[in-house]
């Protein structure tokens, strides 16, 4: 006896094709089956359920009482199976999916981004989240696996055995002001020329701070006296807006901001020193599972760098 909870979509085919045309020999031709294979299904579905689900008439055959619930019911239950079909089909091909991303600032707008707007053109039903954060809490929840892939630096010390991790660039770091400020347009400002403003920077021991300390002290010079500290971009920019302050960011970032569309009155000051990050990386477990969604961002963002 068939249960039906083994009942195979092709059965569920098979039936709804018997009520759909009223024949059993052209049911089971449209199913690429024998008449005697079909006949036999059927008399195993209605055995199981204890009641007939056709009536065996004379210009063919139409559904019982039992049988019209019986295929409502079949009908929903063949749909969702062809949606699964096409959702697992989608996943398995990279089409779909969920991708969790983290990056610090500066890549996450360069590299990933762009990445997500290429993969979206072939994959549109990718779910991407990207998470924006020090590296220290990336590297982290990549251990934790709240993230399938980073674009980060690796903590001084970090034992990387495990993780597949992929040099990337050297992030360059520029000076935004609003349009409006003293300096914008005087060539190769001086260091001893930006003291005198208010600056908005990163959290103490954020890669991009340290860089331009390290600018200033390597200058011989004091650390400027007025600095509000904020990693946040928003911060940074209404505090541009507000009055004369600097701020570091990362090139990418000044790209962005600087781009039609985006409406932010800023400029990048002209300054006599260049001002360079250590490298990031492109940051996978090796022993984490992954899909083909994840691994074709990921490929994306390698391509791009």
């Amino acid at each position: 006896m068939l249960s039906l909870l083994r009942l195979k979509p092709g059965h569920l085919k098979l039936l709804l094709r018997i009520a759909e045309t009223g024949k059993l020999q052209l049911a089971a031709d449209q199913m690429a089956i024998s008449q005697p294979a079909a006949s036999r299904i059927l008399a195993e579905v209605e055995a199981d359920i204890g009641a007939p689900l056709f009536e065996r008439l004379p210009r063919g055959m139409t559904p019982t009482e039992v049988g019209r619930s019986v295929l409502r019911r079949m009908g929903m239950i063949l749909t969702e199976f062809e949606g699964l079909e096409q959702e697992l089909g989608m996943i398995q091909s990279g089409r779909s999916g969920r991708v969790r991303i983290g990056a610090v600032t500066g890549p996450a707008v360069g590299y990933a981004v762009p990445a997500i707007g290429h993969i979206r053109q072939q994959a549109p039903f990718i779910d991407v989240t990207i998470h924006v954060a020090p590296s220290a809490e990336l590297v982290r929840g990549l251990e934790d696996r709240q993230f399938d892939f980073i674009i980060a630096r690796l903590p001084p010390g970090y034992d990387a055995a495990d993780l597949e991790v992929n040099p990337a660039r050297t992030e360059r770091v520029v000076l935004l002001v609003n349009d409006r400020h003293p300096l914008v347009g005087q060539p190769a400002c001086a260091l001893s020329d930006l003291r005198q403003y208010e600056w908005v920077m990163q959290e103490r021991g954020a890669p991009i701070r340290q860089a331009v300390e390290h600018m200033v002290r390597v200058a011989g010079m004091a650390l400027p006296e007025r600095v509000s500290n904020s990693s946040s971009l928003l911060v940074a920019l209404t505090m541009l807006a507000a009055g004369n302050a600097i701020t570091p960011q990362a090139q990418e970032v000044a790209d962005l901001l600087g781009a039609d569309g985006i409406g932010a009155r800023l400029a990048v000051l002209d300054i006599a020193q260049d001002i360079s990050v250590e490298p990031y990386f492109i940051i996978r477990h090796r022993h984490h599972a992954t899909t083909p969604a994840v691994m074709r961002v990921y490929q994306r963002v390698l391509e791009i760098l």
